[in-house]
């Protein structure tokens, strides 16, 4: 029963793809009584294995393990290595390395601190597919063709419900040459497959990345069948139990700043109870109002992306676009009393059009916003956006959405914003309001 239940373990190990830990080829950071890292914080992770990690420091482990660093007040480093069998064996236990970012809780091969997420295998299928599934049992799935990854929990329970036209996926691959789960959402969103079942964080994060829209259903555990949904930790050696009392710590401390980061790559969340928290939904048109209030996860027509994709697209020539508004004057200064506003701190290089992000912006604005696109991309619809202005910011949605609507072609959305490039490790600058050609004081104007 042992080596069966570790085997059903590994296998959801492999499945979920959460096997990142840490390597270096110097000496060990940490103290060998308390592992604790006090010099360099070394993670190992697959270099090729998104939204979880990649060698541009992409995924939302690569994130997290930023913010334990900076915890720490250490480096991070990344040694790369496949996410495959052994991959625990020879970094791990080879003390090579101090952290896994992510395992399945009872995962028998380290010890685990306390789940910083839970998640669930979710179902994905076009939304003009036809079909309405809100679970397996659902009629609309019968006769099917729906990917699934080989020996992972959902395929033995499709069989439960006669969902038997399964369109296999390896499940022990090299992930610098294969991605299954990846290849199983593109599959759908390009009718070569009518769904998918696959782990809900693979799932939420390439479905944001079709261009035809695709329905996300994450599933609930079933009465006596494999489970869909597991609470996810970290993993260290089981000799350090200081280093797990730390991060279980770091967990309870900024709990709230790793959900911002999941939210960002779009993990379906569920709660202890087993239901799933609810995203908000994309509306069809501009918010109006309550502009500082959660936002959706994704922008239709725009790629949701994260402080070190800004920097990459910074670094390639992508405009950055703050939509922040300028602030009131306060209130009790009369007409003619002088008021200089706070300086305005944002990302090095960015253009600041403040007051663009409105649900229902005047005809200056509006001309303000279009105008100042078209000089700064000097006309060129295929030059990569960036907007922006702060976490549960609608300014920086609204913006982005009009700029697909104007025909830009590569909208980037960085929900996280100033606050989140700050979390990143990086610094603000004063940036003051581009010119607007139109009127001389129209972006000091605020919307009432």
């Amino acid at each position: 029963m042992t080596r069966r239940l570790s085997f059903s373990r590994r296998v959801l190990y492999l499945a979920v793809a959460l096997c990142a830990a840490a390597a270096s080829n110097g000496q060990t950071a940490a103290s060998a009584t308390e592992g604790i890292p006090t010099e360099v914080l070394r993670v190992c992770a697959d270099a090729s294995l998104l939204p979880f990690s990649n060698d541009r420091r992409e995924g939302f482990e690569n994130r997290i393990a930023q913010l334990i660093a900076d915890d720490l007040k250490v480096p991070l480093t990344f040694t790369w290595w496949p996410q495959t069998i052994g991959f625990v064996r020879n970094t791990l236990r080879t003390r090579q390395c101090d952290l896994v970012m992510g395992t399945a809780v009872g995962e028998e091969l380290m010890q685990n601190t306390n789940p910083y997420y839970r998640s669930t295998y979710a179902l994905i299928y076009r939304k003009d597919s036809g079909i309405t599934a809100k679970n397996l049992a659902d009629p609309s799935l019968q006769g099917a063709r729906i990917g699934v990854v080989a020996r992972t929990p959902p395929s033995a329970v499709m069989l439960r419900h006669g969902l038997i036209n399964m369109e296999p996926y390896q499940l022990d691959i090299d992930t610098r040459a294969h991605h299954p789960a990846q290849q199983a959402v593109e599959d759908v969103a390009a009718a070569r497959t009518d769904a998918a079942i696959v782990w809900g964080p693979i799932a939420g994060y390439f479905a944001a990345r079709q261009q035809v829209p695709l329905a996300i259903v994450p599933l609930m555990d079933e009465p006596g069948a494999s489970p869909f949904q597991y609470m996810i930790s970290m993993g260290i050696r089981p000799d350090e139990p200081d280093w797990r009392h730390w991060l279980n710590d770091f967990i309870v401390r900024r709990q709230g700043d790793i959900d911002r980061i999941l939210a960002e790559y779009h993990v379906p969340l569920v709660n202890a109870d087993g239901t799933v928290r609810a995203e908000v939904a994309e509306p069809d048109s501009y918010r109006m109002a309550d502009y500082r209030s959660p936002t959706p996860p994704g922008l239709r027509g725009a790629e949701t992306v994260g402080a070190p994709e800004v920097e990459r697209l910074a670094k390639a020539g992508a405009v950055l676009i703050d939509v922040l508004p300028t602030p009131p004057k306060p209130a009790g200064l009369t007409a003619d009393s002088r008021w200089v506003p706070p300086p305005h701190r944002s990302l090095p290089g960015a253009h600041w059009l403040p007051n663009v992000g409105y649900g229902a912006p005047s005809d200056e604005q509006e001309a303000y916003f279009r105008t100042g696109l078209e000089a700064l991309t000097a006309g060129d619809r295929k030059r990569p956006l960036v907007l922006f202005c702060q976490p549960d910011c609608w300014m920086s949605w609204n913006a982005a959405k009009r700029a697909v609507a104007l025909g830009y072609q590569a909208v980037k959305w960085f929900p996280a914003g100033t606050e989140g490039w700050t979390a990143a490790g990086h610094e603000l600058v004063t940036v003051e309001p581009e010119p607007n050609p139109i009127s001389s004081n129209s972006a000091s104007k605020v919307a009432n």
